[in-house]
């Protein structure tokens, strides 16, 4: 019963959400909600500004250590695999924000005790057997290219993806494989996070309800993984610096995205 609960959710049959089709510039809305959600409370994220360069310097440390340099494009490009996971604390100080609370952190991190929590926890492990997918893909690609003695060094690897004949490959073969995964989690899980924690439905129906909102909404929803995608590879680059800023946006907008993507129960329910 319980494996059935987080499959499938609370009732005895699929809830199947309606779907919504938005524009392009509906973006424009749910990342201006989101900027509006970040600033009414900044001081939250002060954590944040401190744990992510740490993360960054730690990274450093490791693959300067370890001689594992080849796995820095493919961590740093991976972080949007994972994104939806880290930004359900958000998520939930946005879905409290728009019943009229003035949440904090403590109330951001009760998504622990959140009902669905299990089929939080199945969808989280999809995203994260992605990511291990695309690094697994990524150290496989590389060592095809240029075999399995990694450089010593930063300055080696852009050494040899700048100047050595496989280079070009490498970024070439290597963006459109790390496309093809993050095109996989934004079908599986674009709203799959919010949509659990509004309403309990099971991780099945939370994944089917993303990839039917992708379905319905192709160019929007690819122009939403494009800006989320590139937000987030370009924000980590400086240590994982500006993740302290994008990821709390992003994460705030992509509630107000749910919002606009699928109908309320209460919308369904008076029809």
């Amino acid at each position: 019963m319980a494996r059935m609960h987080v499959m499938a959710g609370i009732g005895d049959k699929f809830d199947k959400p309606a779907i919504r089709t938005i524009t392009v510039s509906d973006l424009g809305d749910v990342l201006r909600q989101g900027m509006a959600d970040f600033w009414a409370r900044p001081s939250h994220y002060i954590v944040l500004m401190l744990i992510y360069p740490i993360i960054g310097i730690v990274l450093a440390v490791w693959m300067n250590g370890w001689h594992s340099w080849t796995l820095l494009y493919p961590l740093v490009g991976g972080f949007a695999l994972v994104g939806p996971v880290a930004a359900l604390p958000l998520y939930e100080i946005s879905r409290r924000r728009e019943m009229g609370e003035n949440p904090g952190w403590r109330e951001a991190m009760s998504v622990i005790r959140s009902p669905a929590i299990g089929s939080i926890m199945a969808v989280a492990a999809l995203l994260f057997i992605f990511f291990t997918l695309w690094l697994t893909s990524a150290q496989a690609l590389y060592e095809s290219l240029f075999g399995a003695s990694p450089p010593r060094t930063l300055t080696g690897l852009l050494d040899q993806v700048l100047t050595q004949p496989g280079g070009r490959t490498l970024l070439a073969v290597g963006t459109g494989l790390g496309a093809l995964f993050a095109l996989a989690v934004l079908c599986t899980s674009v709203i799959a996070f919010p949509l659990l924690l509004d309403r309990d439905v099971g991780a099945y129906v939370a994944v089917e309800t993303s990839m039917r909102a992708v379905l319905y909404n192709r160019v929007p929803l690819f122009v939403w993984g494009v800006i989320v995608g590139a937000g987030l590879f370009l924000a980590s680059i400086p240590l994982f610096v500006g993740l302290a800023l994008v990821l709390p946006i992003f994460g705030h907008a992509t509630w107000h995205l749910y919002r606009k993507l699928v109908e309320p129960v209460s919308m369904i329910r008076g029809q």
